[in-house]
């Protein structure tokens, strides 16, 4: 596969999430090249739960080297997402990528999760990946190489992970069947759009306040190996690599990467593998 260009210089991205974590390490990557980020958050105010606010995201990846408009707000809210769009061509000119990294975790069985946080993740995970990418498009049909990017697993059917979380289960489950929607139904007009998730646990908020905690942070990498695979795809042809659920190793491995290390939380710790990844 081609990469057309090893940088993201120019490019616009609309991202939803990103105050922390993965996304914000994506975004800050992106900003290295000098690109311009639409950073759509709902932290506009410090909570003691979480690290960072859609504001100290802004201000790292400006100091990363790019462009960004934060735009507080909730990808459930159609207002909110038709705002960052606007604003997003109105200041930059069009939208190259979106990535869909917003998503809402909970661990709860099916007995015992509320309907109130089933809706949640449905309405962030599935509905602000489809609603959020639809908004985008007419401008990504303009785009010289145009990506859509959605943070969700492969569909394996194994009876392990079907059996585990089934509410959880089909919001990510269903992030990735809209992800390969678009990639099919836009294939003729050179839009791509794949799945990404890692084959480890990342050290995020959400490992350690809801999966593991201190000791399955330690066992996991850090989200640049997620930043660093992010970069690979939304700088390849996007004729050339779409409609696919892609692991972030893997994929790093096939464009020739053979070391990990320095990825680790810990190099000394036995790493764990995440959801819907089979050892």
């Amino acid at each position: 596969m081609s990469d057309v260009s090893k940088s993201l210089a120019g490019k616009t991205i609309v991202m939803s999430g990103g105050s922390r974590g993965i996304g914000l390490a994506i975004a800050e990557r992106a900003a290295r090249d000098g690109a311009n980020v639409v950073l759509i958050a709902k932290t506009d105010i410090p909570d003691p739960r979480l690290e960072g606010t859609v504001h100290t995201a802004a201000a790292a990846i400006e100091a990363a080297g790019g462009k960004v408009l934060a735009v507080v707000g909730d990808v459930r809210d159609d207002d909110t997402i038709a705002l960052a769009v606007s604003q997003a061509v109105a200041t930059f000119g069009g939208i190259d990528i979106v990535v869909n990294n917003a998503s809402v975790l909970s661990m709860d069985g099916t007995l015992s999760i509320s309907q109130k946080r089933y809706d949640l993740m449905q309405d962030v995970n599935v509905r602000g990946t489809f609603m959020l990418s639809k908004a985008a498009l007419p401008y990504l049909l303009d785009a010289g190489n145009p990506h859509i990017l959605t943070l969700s697993p492969p569909l394996n059917m194994k009876q392990k992970w079907l059996a585990m979380n089934p509410a959880y289960t089909l919001a990510k489950y269903g992030m990735t069947l809209t992800a390969l929607g678009f990639a099919a139904e836009f294939a003729s007009q050179g839009v791509a759009s794949n799945a990404l998730w890692p084959r480890t646990t990342i050290a995020t908020a959400a490992v350690a306040n809801i999966i593991g905690g201190d000791e399955m942070i330690r066992r996991s990498r850090t989200p640049a190996i997620m930043a660093d695979a992010a970069h690979a795809i939304l700088t390849t042809n996007s004729r050339e690599l779409t409609g696919q659920t892609i692991i972030d190793e893997q994929l790093l491995r096939e464009r020739g990467m053979s070391e990990f290390g320095h990825y680790a939380v810990d190099p000394t710790a036995e790493l764990a593998t995440d959801f819907y990844v089979d050892k």
